[in-house]
């Protein structure tokens, strides 16, 4: 298998999670960095780069519109991501250890996905700002999985009953959940962080 994705990877302790780190909208690779380091100091880091762009702006899928996805895109970049983690466990010797997905907005968007459609990949994220990013996901036993979501009770760009559909998703699948509320907008908090690093270590 060979690394489809542009990205940076950062070596670290052997006993620590891997951080697969995925940015925003209009982000890179080096977005998210500060906030693996907070949430695990030691951890090796897989940062790579979202392969869609939208006038000029880096994203992991396309969407129709603000706030509208185009599903088919989601399940192709999904899959997509999820071979290139498969095959960055070759490449830099992972081999079972733990992985954990953190994205922030459409970077916890495309998580989500992966969690749903490719468990073999992704059984852990730690999300913040995401929102459902497939209507039907596959009945697939995510008994082994585990994700935590932080979002904003009033998002507009992340609406609460969005998040809600992918919580209830994921439950139903029969995935570990812990949802995290706080009173800011389409942001990480510190707050957010907190919960994030206890659940992390948990």
């Amino acid at each position: 298998m060979t690394l489809s994705l542009d990205h940076k990877y950062a070596e670290g302790d052997a006993s620590s999670p891997v951080l697969l780190v995925l940015h925003g909208t209009g982000g890179g690779p080096d977005d998210l960095l500060g906030l693996a380091r907070e949430l695990s100091p030691g951890s090796p880091v897989l940062a790579p780069a979202g392969p869609v762009s939208e006038h000029g702006a880096s994203r992991w899928f396309r969407r129709l519109s603000e706030g509208v996805f185009d599903h088919e895109d989601v399940a192709v970049r999904a899959g997509e991501l999820a071979d290139f983690v498969l095959a960055a466990r070759e490449e830099y010797g992972f081999g079972d250890r733990r992985l954990v997905a953190v994205g922030f907005s459409n970077g916890a968007n495309i998580a989500a996905a992966v969690a749903l459609l490719r468990p073999d990949a992704v059984r852990e994220a730690a999300l913040f700002a995401a929102m459902s990013p497939v209507p039907s996901p596959p009945l697939l036993d995510l008994s082994g999985s585990r994700v935590f979501l932080s979002n904003a009770e009033q998002d507009a760009m992340a609406p609460l009953a969005s998040t809600e559909q992918l919580v209830r998703s994921l439950r139903e699948r029969s995935a570990d959940v812990v949802t995290h509320r706080h009173t800011g907008g389409h942001q990480i908090t510190l707050d957010g962080v907190r919960a994030a690093k206890e659940w992390l270590t948990r």
